[in-house]
């Protein structure tokens, strides 16, 4: 069934009736390009080139250099900076004018000035890491949008001989027909289910994105709802063909059809055929009435396979596809996230369907691509996460290394992604389950949200993150990453002394077992037991615990954070240094970050660098979450150091925080061995806190 609906194209207002003044320029770039002044068509430079340069410079939001752009659509000219001029003398000849000069050239620098311009791809709201839009837009702001969008971007303009441009090309066309997906979506979900206009809006979403499964869902429950079942099946037999021809798995939308037949039908207990079928889908439900969520339905990402832009002059070998199934397994080995496997990623990609399409047709929250260049001994990567719902870019990192062995800089940079990708996602599930009723939460949201008061590292919220862990072990007895949160509460009570130690050490180390019993190939079980053995001495054991946790998987920083807790105290000072300095680098933004830039301070002090360790040490104290005992570091190594005035300023703050605490209480916390004691009973003596 094919549906259309005619939309009014909106252009600038033209300021001729006193209203807002008419831009300058105005610059398509959704489509074909093109550059209106005053409402006249410009002619364009003859030179793909020419205008494939200002397409990349409009999106530029800082100066592009010189050799940037040279490699960026020159492969290896004999004069690619003469080739440059001249393109840049073509767009002066379009773009400037006698009162203003749009082409700026700086040093070794090019940028446009558009500021008095409509630039089309500047009409949306640029997403930014971890902000939610405050108030939706409504359906008149998303049409005059959706009129924007008249073609691929840059439609047309593909360049030879190109491959960094291609590669740029290709992500930008990607990137905006996601977004056109989603401003589709909101659209539809604004209208009138089953209304001409809403079937138009549905009809573009589809020929974009023809696997979305949310697309189809709407477009059969609008049939469903206006009584055109005969339309309906007609849709759902083209679609199940289309898919089944490309390999794809079309049953959960029979079955969602068939259920929503099932729900319509009156005095009927059954679809046609005799089958019964429960919706799989809240799109398909338009009564008060909520499916029961699964226990445990933890979030789902799909690694597509990175694109290889490697040069022809040099050798395609296949590192990207390696890189990416490396990417698959590493990330799989966290335990925290449902990964789609490889063979799926890879045969979508066969079907040439994009990053965002490929990750909506498997229903998935979030989804990870890039790219990645080899010229000469240099390797570069550029990795995305995107949250799939609403195309917004969560992180986005470029990595260039020298490629003096391939393997090891490939191992190093995967470490890298997966501890971000990790660690990004779970802000965003933290942040998500933080805003929900605590009636509402299935385990994964009740986990994450113990995980938001447990990272603010005081009593009450220490309290709290406790309840929602056993919450979530109570809606799922086998999730060992609940068990491994609900641990941690433990060994904080009896870490900082909140309430009786014994009985705190017993129940950490009796959860950590739940949590290796529930999944014993968790590397978070046994970081939780390992934590828990040292509370109980037992530091061999524990170390041997850690050090299953980083074979498990190499990108935990948390295990490798505690590895140097454990050896800064009382084992090899320089393997905490290493250990803390890896810790940091897999992930630099963690909620840990001030322990492991305290184990870094406290290693220091066993290898006598004092002013070192001052130095780390106030970088652990400053973090906005740091607790008391982390405070206590700073004012001792400070002392030890001999800064005595700042280390008062610290005991200070400590007692502000902690009325009456003593060397005592620091020294319970940790486990130092004699040598190092003695250091802290003199730095107490000269801070006044023995």
């Amino acid at each position: 069934m094919e549906v259309s609906v005619e939309l009014p194209v909106e252009t600038p207002a033209t300021g001729s009736n006193g209203g807002t003044p008419a831009p300058a320029l105005e610059m398509r770039l959704l489509g074909p390009l093109t550059i209106h002044r005053a409402g006249q068509l410009l002619p364009l430079p003859a030179s793909r080139k020419a205008r494939a340069l200002i397409g990349y410079l409009v999106l530029q939001s800082r100066s592009a250099s010189r050799t940037q752009l040279c490699e960026l659509l020159w492969d290896l000219p004999n004069d690619p900076r003469g080739e440059l001029r001249w393109c840049l003398s073509k767009i002066r000849q379009v773009l400037d004018s006698d009162a203003r000069k749009r082409v700026e050239t700086v040093d070794d620098g090019v940028k446009l000035d558009l500021s008095d311009c409509f630039v089309d791809v500047n009409a949306f709201d640029h997403p930014q890491r971890h902000r939610e839009t405050t108030a939706a837009p409504d359906a008149t702001a998303l049409r005059a949008q959706a009129t924007l969008f008249a073609g691929d971007f840059l439609e047309g303009l593909d360049v030879a001989r190109s491959p960094r441009f291609d590669g740029w090309l290709l992500a930008q066309r990607r990137h905006w027909r996601a977004r056109h997906v989603v401003l589709l979506e909101q659209l539809v979900e604004r209208l009138e289910v089953g209304g001409e206009e809403s079937c138009g809006y549905l009809a573009q979403w589809l020929g974009i994105a023809p696997f979305d499964l949310r697309a189809h869902e709407r477009l059969l429950s609008g049939l469903a709802r206006c009584g055109r079942w005969d339309d309906g099946e007609e849709h759902l037999s083209a679609t199940a063909k289309t898919f089944e021809a490309n390999g794809l798995d079309w049953r959960t939308l029979g079955q969602a059809w068939r259920a929503e037949r099932t729900r319509r039908c009156d005095n009927t207990q059954s679809a046609p055929g005799g089958s019964v079928v429960t919706a799989t889908d809240a799109s398909f439900r338009d009564t008060g009435e909520q499916a029961p969520a699964a226990a445990t339905s933890r979030a789902s990402v799909a690694i597509t396979p990175f694109a290889e832009q490697t040069a022809p002059t040099e050798p395609r070998g296949g590192l990207a596809h390696g890189f990416t199934h490396d990417l698959i397994t590493r990330l799989a080995k966290l335990h925290t996230l449902f990964v789609i496997a490889q063979g799926t990623m890879f045969a979508l990609q066969e079907r040439k369907i994009g990053a965002q399409e490929a990750a909506r047709t498997l229903n998935v929250d979030y989804v990870v691509s890039g790219s990645m260049q080899r010229r000469a001994n240099r390797l570069e990567v550029q990795v995305e996460l995107s949250e799939v719902r609403t195309s917004r870019v969560l992180w986005a990192e470029r990595f260039e290394r020298a490629l003096d062995d391939a393997f090891a800089v490939l191992h190093e940079i995967g470490d890298g992604i997966v501890a971000a990708v990790a660690s990004e996602i779970e802000a965003v599930e933290r942040n998500r389950a933080i805003l929900k009723s605590p009636n509402s939460l299935d385990a994964w949201e009740a986990h994450h949200r113990g995980l938001w008061h447990m990272y603010r590292f005081n009593q009450t919220d220490n309290d709290k993150a406790r309840q929602c862990f056993e919450l979530a072990v109570r809606l799922d007895p086998g999730f060992s990453r609940a068990f491994a949160g609900l641990s941690f509460t433990h060994w904080q009570d009896a870490f900082q002394g909140w309430g009786e130690r014994d009985h705190a050490v017993r129940r950490a180390f009796e959860v950590a077992g739940q949590s290796l019993l529930a999944d014993e190939r968790d590397p978070a079980a046994h970081w939780a037991m390992g934590r828990a053995m040292w509370l109980r001495g037992q530091q061999a054991q524990s170390l041997i615990e850690l050090e299953a946790a980083v074979d498990l998987s190499p990108s935990f920083a948390l295990g490798h954070y505690t590895l140097a807790f454990v050896h800064c105290q009382s084992g090899n000072p320089h393997q905490a240094l290493e250990a803390a300095d890896h810790s940091r680098h897999l992930s630099p933004f963690d909620p840990l970050l001030f322990g492991m830039l305290g184990a870094r301070a406290l290693a220091l002090v066993r290898l006598g660098d004092f002013e070192a360790a001052a130095d780390w040490a106030v970088k652990a104290a400053s973090r906005p979450n740091a607790h008391v005992h982390i405070l206590a570091i700073a004012a001792h190594c400070l002392a030890l150091a001999g800064r005595q005035r700042d280390a008062l300023d610290w005991v200070a703050v400590i007692l502000r925080k902690a009325p009456g605490y003593r060397l005592d209480d620091f020294l319970s916390a940790f486990r130092f061995t004699g040598n190092a004691q003695a250091l802290y009973r003199r730095a107490a003596k000269q801070i006044g806190i023995v």
